[in-house]
């Protein structure tokens, strides 16, 4: 009884320090902050033009590994995730715990907190999509030295705002200026903003997939839906539309509404290839927060719905986790 008492002391000593080491090994994962110098453009223009020119920015993610203590050597896939204009919520750690039970490696991209930001609900001008595309590459380039991480098996994903980034850093203008060298696996994209439509329709040959819902009055799905058809001729991208739906129809919450966000339902603004963002009528680049609140007169709405629908969770979360099956780990 003495030594079956000793023994179990020890196992919960050896469990406590495991979980409280001071190498921030976590259960079998563990984490890293990541920090790295990105920039702080307001338009897509200001990358492909201008981005020597743009305010210095660091940012910092935290890395998460499931750590295999049979092969410390051992590379692994990785997951950028991209949280939305609401910030980082439950279900979207969700998904990246599912990924790391996979044997995926995680990086949860803190793009908000790095500039003391919570939210840019009802604004979109604190930090804007083109930042967080910057930022992501920019991630990319640190986690692809990284000694644990397998550069050629890196997908990104990301949610409403966050989806936008994820779509988007595959549009081979902004890509090319950004970094040439490096190659997003996969795309996949949680309800994102399509309602801007490139007049360059060149995409990466990396798989893309869209996930939105039927009712989305937030980020619509028809636009998403008509870029899609537009893109399939030369671009392995392809979406899902869930029926009965809202916007975060993966949220583990009831459909509510929120009066203060942008209602996009009635905007479709054309990009150049330059990476300028045009308004509706008057073809004038939305370069700076002030013209974009004009150019928002002309089609915006304020008031959005957004909750979770328990049968299109559930099947995105196993869309999900067959996507990055095949694109990282098969």
């Amino acid at each position: 009884m003495f030594i079956y008492k000793m023994l179990n002391k020890k196992t919960v000593f050896l469990s406590l320090l495991l979980l409280y080491h001071s190498d921030h090994v976590i259960g079998q994962y563990q984490e890293e902050i990541i920090t790295f110098k990105s920039a702080n453009p307001f338009s897509l223009n200001d990358i492909i033009d201008n981005l020597d020119n743009q305010e210095e920015q660091e940012v910092f993610g935290k890395l998460t590994i499931p750590e295999d203590t049979s092969n410390l050597d051992n590379k692994y896939p990785l997951v950028i995730g991209v949280a939305g204009s609401l910030g980082w919520s439950d279900h979207h750690y969700e998904y990246l715990d599912m990924y790391r039970e996979m044997g995926i490696a995680t990086f949860e991209l803190n793009s908000f907190k790095s500039r003391n930001i919570i939210s840019t609900v009802g604004s979109q001008i604190e930090v804007t999509i083109a930042s967080m595309i910057l930022d992501a590459y920019r991630a990319f380039e640190k986690l692809a030295s990284h000694p644990r991480i397998d550069k050629e098996r890196v997908s990104i994903t990301g949610w409403s705002l966050g989806g936008g980034v994820t779509l988007f850093s595959a549009w081979m203008p902004l890509k090319n200026i950004i970094n040439k060298n490096l190659k997003f696996k996969s795309h996949l994209a949680y309800y994102p903003p399509c309602f801007i439509e490139p007049e360059n329709m060149e995409f990466s040959d990396s798989k893309i997939h869209i996930l939105i819902g039927e009712l989305d009055n937030w980020t619509p799905s028809l636009p998403c839906e008509n870029l899609v058809n537009k893109l399939k001729k030369n671009t392995d991208i392809n979406i899902t539309v869930y029926k009965n739906s809202h916007h975060s129809f993966d949220r583990n919450s009831p459909v509510i509404r929120n009066e203060d966000a942008y209602n996009f339902s009635n905007c479709l603004f054309k990009m150049t290839d330059d990476g300028k963002i045009l308004m509706n009528y008057l073809n004038i680049p939305m370069s700076n927060p002030t013209l974009q609140k004009i150019g928002f007169l002309f089609c915006v709405e304020r008031g959005v719905d957004y909750g979770g629908n328990p049968t299109s969770r559930k099947k995105s979360f196993e869309f999900a986790k067959d996507f990055m099956r095949k694109t990282l780990v098969e």
